[in-house]
């Protein structure tokens, strides 16, 4: 099984006193790149949801969203600093004496001063957290698999659809050889009665000049490469796993081999199936692009 580097993910996680959402996509990248974006309060978390995704994820830019509810009723606390309270209220007092008026400071006023009251955040249970953010993330890591995987067979199909289409080109181009061969032969030989007239041609002289042109325009060595990496290519299809960077590198080397091809071609028919060839190659890379 072979797996898209595109892929998204989505998944919710409630309990009596969470609920965690969490979405993930991605696009091709060279590497495995993950960004992680969530509350501060789960920060403490990150490297163990960064080394869960790496175990199934070897190359993508992975985005990952994760927000967070605490359903709890004890989801913040007051904290109250008793010793500011007193000297906020010692001081007003003092100025109340100075200035001779009435001090009139309560509770509510002193409360509102700056520290003296603040919200925080009730101390929770990190270990049963995690427990419960994991498995959020553990259920949209499933869904981006399972979107991976799906359009990892897409691209396989189409790849192997593209292989078939090369096989058939090469046979013309194999096949188109040896009558390119023979026309050159026909056309010497009439260009050289019509210089000689009547003279006898020299068949040894002749058959020279075909052979040389013949292993000029030999692309012998190029069609069988090129048949080898396209089984190499269906091979490493069949195979499965992490092999991107392996079909990449089989598309450049047949890629060198149809340019060769293209640039020995004395053939109209020759150059346009080479062409043909370069166009599926090209189109093979781009889709190889998309293979983690």
């Amino acid at each position: 099984m072979i797996k898209s580097m595109t892929g998204f993910g989505h998944s919710e996680y409630v309990s009596e006193d969470s609920k965690f959402t969490v979405e993930m996509k991605a696009v091709n990248h060279r590497y495995c790149d993950i960004s992680i974006k969530m509350p501060r309060k789960l920060n403490c978390f990150e490297q163990a949801i960064r080394s869960f995704l790496k175990k199934q994820i070897s190359r993508g830019k992975v985005d990952v969203f994760i927000s967070y509810e605490d359903l709890s009723e004890k989801a913040s606390v007051v904290k109250l600093n008793r010793e500011l309270g007193k000297a906020y209220y010692d001081a007003l007092t003092t100025l109340a004496e100075d200035l001779g008026i009435r001090n009139e400071t309560g509770v509510y006023q002193i409360g509102r001063l700056p520290e003296v009251m603040s919200l925080e955040d009730a101390a929770i249970d990190e270990a049963h957290l995690e427990e419960e953010l994991m498995e959020a993330v553990s259920g949209a890591l499933t869904k981006f698999t399972d979107s991976r995987s799906a359009e990892g067979d897409s691209l396989r199909e189409d790849i192997l659809g593209k292989l078939s289409a090369m096989e058939e080109n090469v046979a013309v181009v194999e096949t188109r050889y040896p009558r390119m061969v023979a026309d050159y032969r026909s056309r010497l030989e009439e260009k050289v009665r019509t210089l000689l007239e009547d003279t006898t041609i020299d068949e040894n002289r002749i058959a020279a000049e075909v052979v040389i042109y013949a292993d000029k325009i030999s692309v012998d060595e190029e069609t069988v490469r090129l048949r080898s990496h396209i089984s190499s290519m269906r091979d490493v299809l069949a195979q499965g796993g992490n092999v991107g960077r392996k079909l990449d590198f089989i598309a450049q080397e047949m890629n060198r081999e149809a340019n060769t091809i293209l640039s020995k071609a004395n053939d109209q028919s020759v150059s346009d199936y080479a062409i043909e060839l370069k166009t599926d190659i090209e189109k093979i890379r781009e889709q190889v692009q998309n293979i983690e």
